[in-house]
This record gives C-alpha cells, structure tokens and sequence, in this order.
C-alpha cells in the first residue's frame, strides 16, 4: 500500500515538474520571440509612450533686395493644443473652452466645435495653428494661473511674412500651409531656403505627462540660407506703378515689364500684372477682373472662372508665356542685316504702303506710305515693307543664324520657375512668305525675357548673356554660400554693328515712334512694337492686340535694357503711346538710382529747373531783385517790409520763370487746390497753374509741344497745398500707331 502511494506520488510529482518545465519553456520561447522578433517594435512603443518628441520648425531664410530691405521673411508662430484626457470636471472644461475661444475669437460654431474636441478619447487636439506670440503669451499666462498646463499646451512653429504685399509678387511666390515654396523664387529655392528642423526629446510620467526638463533632449534647428536679390527696390516700384496706372486705365487684360542691366544679365526690375498679395495670395486684386465675377450668376462657371482668374494673378508672363513681339523685333532684323552687309546706313527703300510677296499683299501700318527712307528712318516709322525686303536680302539661312545667335531658340536658364520655350519655325519650314513676316515681327512666339534678354546684346556691344535674379545665397550666419556671376553665352554681333543700332533705337525716341520714350538729360534709345494676338487656331483675332516698347540707355553707353507690355488695351493705341511713357519714368529713376549724371543738351538746358533764392530776412524790395536776377516772378502776401517765409523755400528746385510766393506777415499763408492737369497742352497746363499761383515742372515728351498732353502729375487734383508750390506733370502724345 506504502509502496503504491509512493509510486503515485513520484508520478504526479514529474506530471507536474513536466508541465512546469512546458510553462517555463512557453515563457521563455516567448520572451525570446518578443525579444529578438518583435524586440524593435516593443521598443519604439515603449519609447513613445515614455518619451514626448516635438518638432521644431527651422527657420526659412530671408530673401532680400540688392539694397537689403526684407521682401520675405520667417517669424516665430504657436500652434495651440489640448489634452482632453486631463479635462476630468465639467468646470474645467467650460474653464478651457470659454477662455480660448475668446483669446482665439472663434466664431459660435468654432466654440461648439472645441467642446466637442475636448471630450474626445485622445491626449493631443490642435485649437489653433500659426497664432501670433501675443496672443500665445495671453493664453500661457491665462494656463499658469489656473495650473492648466497639463491641459493646454504650445507648439512653436514658423509663419512667413512678405512686409511689401504685392511688390514683386510675380517674382517671390508664396509658400503653403506646410511652409513650402508654391510658385516663383520660393518654389524654385525651396531647397536652399528650407532650414533642417529641430527637435524636444521630453521624457513622460505613466499618465503620459511631461516631466520637468531636466529629463529633456533637445537638438537645435538649422536655418535656412537666404537670398539676396538682383531687384531694386525703387526700380521695382516705379516699374510697377506705371504698369498698374496703365493697365487699369485703359482696362487691359495684363500689363508685364522687364528691366536689366545689360552688362551682366542682372534683372533689376521684373512684374506682371494683375499681381497679388503674398500675404493673401488667393484674393482676387484686379478690380475689372472682380466686376467680371460679379457679372456671373452661375456658381459652377463662377467658381471655375475665380480659379482661372487667381492662378493667372499667380503667373509669371514675362518668364512663362510667350508672345508675338512685333515691330520691337525689327531691332534684331538690322543687326543681322547689318552684320551681313545686306544693307547699310545710306540703304535706301521707298515705301508706298504695301509690298506684294507671292499671292500675298503685305501692308504698312502706314497705308499712304513712307515714301523714300534710309534704314534709320526705316526703323523710326516702322516701316513693315522695308523691313520685309531686308528679310528677303538677308535669306532664310542668315534669317534664321540669328535667330538662334540671339537666343531665340533656347530657354534663357533664368533662375525662376516654369521658363516657356519659344514657339518658332524651323529653318527648314521658312518658304519666303514665312521669311517675310517674320522679318516684321510676326509668326514666331517668344518670352518676353528671351526679348530683353536679345536687347542687351544689342546694348552692350553684341554679347548674349544669361539673366538671373538671385545674386547672393548666404547661410543662417551671413556667410556666402554662392555668389552669382555673370554668364557670357556667346558674341551675337559685332560692336561696329551695335553701336549702329544703337545710333538707331535713340533716332526712333528722338523722330520717329517712341518720342514718349524721350528723358531730358538721358539718350534713350527705343522700338515700338504692336502684334496681333494669335487665337487657338493660329489664326490672328481682330482688335486684340498686345502692344510694346523696348529700351536701352543711356544709348551711348547703356547700362539698362528693359522692355514694357500691354495686353489687350482697350483702346487702338500702340505701344508708343501706352508703354513708352512707362519705359521714361522707369528710365528717370533707375538713372538715379544707378548714380548716371544726366547730359542735358543746349535745348534741354533753356528748360531746366533752377534752385530757389533764399530770400528770408530779406527786405521785400530786395528779394524781389534777387528773384529777377534769377528770372523768377514773385508774389507778395501781408503788408510787412521783411520777408517771412517764402514758397517755394530756398534751394528747393522751381522752373526757370516760375512763381515764389513771399510771406511779410505771420501765419499767413495762401493754399490753392490743385487743378486736374491731365489732357491739358503744355501751354494749358502752364496757363492753369498761372491761374492758381501754382508752377509745373514739365516731365516726358516735351518733343513736340503741340500735340503732346499730360497724363500723370505728382499731386492729385483737389489736394490743397502752399501758392508757389512745383507739381511735377508728365506729358505724352497719344497719337500713336498700331506698328
């Protein structure tokens, strides 16, 4: 029986060590598999919910003008969080709530939609993103107070700023929500511009807390370079203000401008318009484009046509669209038939308005007919017939050497986004009706940069060289990184042959169709240009039209090339009377701006502004002798024998013969409205500044004062200012041709 009892207990004993042994090798199969199988995984689990990893943006770099003012730039913004797994009493829920949304003023809808967020099963609720310090500090402070700091939290990240709006705005682009560059230099300079972010490594307690920092990691972020532009500032603005007065007068569907420097490739000035803010890069800005939405009833064709209209504010046309150049590109045609010795300056043609070319009349924009010209006068009317007898002279191959030599048939490689290629005709595909249009401009499609770009070839003594933008990359410290230097693509035409056309473009500002391209004190020299605008079919649409002018100066020695566009203007007006005028301004400043002392000749001279007397203190009697020493008029105010004050004061500028008004008594002091001087003659304008005891100072086309009125003037009409005061009026002749 002993025995029996025995033998069963040792049974039971190894039934039972077996299966201990069979649970122990389980385990340990287990903790192996666990280990080496799914070691990693539990481990990064285990990690996350031991150690907080937060994010921190770096910086996006700067971009800059050549002066160093900010045209885009980074800022430190917060995102605001919740952790609705803290939230444990109906209080301190309302507590929460009501508070950020009256720091954040949400809307009725924004609050009920964060009460209901603050009840979710998570620990991490985004309220707000990109809110500014302030409002972060009101809302951190609001949380220490009511020892909330495991409910709210903040994120710092970054939000990018653009301090001018729209300047320029063609040219820099805009970044997403995610900080990425979307269009223009910000897209293109993504990569350089985009910093390395950083990270906080905070270890959490078993509520998944913080803890205090000293169990946190952290590794700083890296900025992003910067970049320093080509563009001036002053260059840029005035580019700008003359392409949006003109574009919105005369209600055209775009108005686009390049200026160079033509030396090196540096663009100084570069807009197209409409523009929009950098800010708001999805608000429509072009006031006849918002008439035209509102015109639309049906929401589908509305939404699609607003779309259309935002992404058109957002292109670049000068970069990436091509048009149909015109007469600007009889410019290229005599330095090739120059080059060629095809024609020379004694050259001579007689236009009778139109030239028979196969079974095709070519007109003359001229239908009367120039009659006898030289090539210089040629190019000053624009005459199409001439021009197309070049063409047949020069050939298709020498045509078509040309073309190529000027970059007609290669993207430029600016350093922007989205570069149009041209569309043209082979050399191959040119019969002699081909040849002969596209020896006035026509047939072939170019960028407007490809244009300019040609131009300084022509004005720096024949060399093609790439344009770019960006002159300067520096790194988060301020040390260059790269440098932009000037990139010589190859000779196109001989000196001799560009200072001959250069001679040339001056003759067409000074007699032909760019007078309103003229600047006293500047050779200016120009080329009107006007195409018709090919519809989907190829074929020319009647009354639409793009016009232009191009420029170099100063034209013996030019330091700038630029060209001026106006799309579709509502009026049958070309490019000397709508974009010379633009071109002038744009000439006048970037003259200054570049330190180019003007060279007035003896004519310009007569008309120069002098400096005024300072006559203060000066008996009545004597100043007036000061004054008519000076050719100045004068006018007393107040009975007194000393004079007071004076308008305008000493040393401010005043044209020669002008009104100084002299003040003998105190706090007296004469103020006029200023009269509306536009569509007045020189000598209207002259006669109705007379009459206010104003004077003027006379800008633009002066060439021909008979037939030129003025257009723009430095003070607006209706303002009150001092009698003696000078208004700057610029004058233009809008009696121009469709060439």
């Amino acid at each position: 029986m002993a025995k029996d009892f025995k033998k069963g207990m040792l049974k039971r004993t190894l039934i039972f060590a077996v299966v201990i042994a069979f649970l122990f090798g389980i385990d340990g199969a287990r903790v192996l598999y666990l280990q080496f199988a799914q070691g990693n995984e539990l481990s990064a689990k285990a990690e996350s919910q031991q150690l907080s990893d937060t994010e921190v943006s770096a910086m996006r770099g700067t971009i800059y003008d050549s002066e160093g003012n900010v045209l885009a730039q980074s800022a430190t913004v917060w995102n605001i969080f919740i952790d609705p797994s803290n939230i444990n009493t109906e209080e301190k829920r309302e507590l929460v709530v009501e508070n950020l949304a009256k720091f954040l003023k949400l809307s009725n809808k924004e609050k009920k939609e964060l009460y209901k967020n603050s009840k979710k099963d998570t620990k991490y609720v985004v309220v707000a993103k990109k809110v500014e310090n302030d409002i972060k500090e009101k809302i951190s402070a609001f949380s220490a107070k009511n020892k909330l700091g495991n409910v709210i939290g903040t994120e710092q990240t970054t939000r990018r700023y653009y301090p001018y709006e729209s300047f320029a705005s063609s040219v820099i682009g805009f970044t997403g929500g995610d900080n990425q560059g979307l269009s223009g230099l910000e897209a293109y300079y993504d990569e350089e511009l985009t910093g390395t972010n950083g990270r906080i490594i905070t270890v959490k307690d078993a509520k998944s807390n913080r803890l205090p920092t000293d169990y946190e990691t952290s590794i700083d972020a890296v900025d992003g370079n910067s970049l320093v532009l080509t563009l001036n500032q002053t260059i840029q603005y005035y580019l700008e203000k003359g392409l949006r007065t003109t574009m919105k007068e005369y209600k055209a569907k775009g108005a686009y401008g390049i200026v160079m420097n033509c030396n090196t490739g540096a663009v100084l000035a570069m807009s197209s318009m409409p523009d929009y803010d950098c800010n708001d890069p999805y608000k429509i800005t072009y006031s006849k484009t918002k008439k035209e939405l509102k015109k639309i009833t049906n929401k589908k064709e509305k939404t699609q046509t607003q779309s259309e209209a935002v992404q058109n504010q957002w292109r670049n046309f000068t970069v990436s669209d091509t048009y149909v150049p015109g007469s600007v590109f009889k410019t290229f045609m005599s330095c090739a038939a120059l080059e060629e010795n095809v024609v020379n300056l004694n050259t001579h043609y007689t236009c009778t308005g139109s030239i028979q070319v196969q079974d095709y009349t070519m007109h003359c924009h001229y239908h009367p007919g120039h009659g006898t010209q030289n090539l210089t006068q040629g190019l000053e009317n624009s005459c199409n017939p001439f021009f197309i007898t070049i063409g047949q002279r020069l050939g298709v191959h020498n045509y078509f050497k040309y073309f190529d030599g000027f970059g007609f048939t290669q993207k430029t490689g600016i350093d922007l986004p989205g570069e149009a290629m041209s569309q043209y005709y082979r050399e191959e595909q040119y019969g002699i009706v081909e040849l002969s249009s596209a020896s006035f401009g026509q047939t072939n499609s170019l960028t407007p940069i490809q244009v300019c770009t040609g131009l300084c070839a022509i004005a720096n003594g024949g060399m093609l060289v790439k344009p770019y933008i960006v002159s300067e990359i520096k790194d988060a410290n301020g040390n260059t990184v790269k440098k932009t230097e000037k990139t010589e693509v190859r000779r196109v035409i001989s000196e001799d042959t560009s200072e001959k056309v250069r001679k040339m473009m001056k003759a067409v500002v000074d007699e032909g169709t760019g007078k309103n391209g003229y600047v006293a004190g500047y050779r200016v020299g120009g080329k009107t240009g006007t195409s018709t605008k090919l519809g989907e079919s190829g074929e020319g649409e009647r009354n639409k039209y793009i016009v232009s002018f191009a420029a170099i100066a100063p034209s013996d020695k030019p330091e700038i090339a630029m060209l001026i566009i106006m799309d579709e203007p509502n009026e049958d007006l070309g490019g000397g009377a709508l974009c010379a005028p633009i071109a002038a301004q744009v000439t006048e400043q970037a003259m200054q701006v570049l330190g180019i002392e003007p060279q007035y000749d003896k004519d310009e001279t007569k008309n120069l502004s002098i400096k005024t007397p300072s006559v203060i203190g000066s008996s009545v009697g004597s100043a007036k002798n000061s004054l008519n020493d000076k050719n100045l008029k004068c006018k007393v105010v107040g009975s007194g024998k000393t004079v007071l004050s004076q308008s305008p004061s000493g040393g401010a500028a005043i044209p020669s013969g002008g009104l100084v008004v002299l003040y003998t008594e105190k706090g007296k002091r004469e103020k006029v409205k200023v009269p509306d001087f536009t569509g007045l003659t020189i000598s209207e304008a002259n006669a109705s500044a007379a009459d206010r005891n104003l004077n003027i100072e006379i800008s633009g086309n002066n060439l021909s004062s008979t037939s030129v009125v003025a257009y723009s003037q430095s003070t607006e009409k209706g303002t009150k200012v001092d009698a003696g005061t000078v208004i700057k009026v610029s004058f233009k002749n809008t009696n121009s041709v469709l060439d």
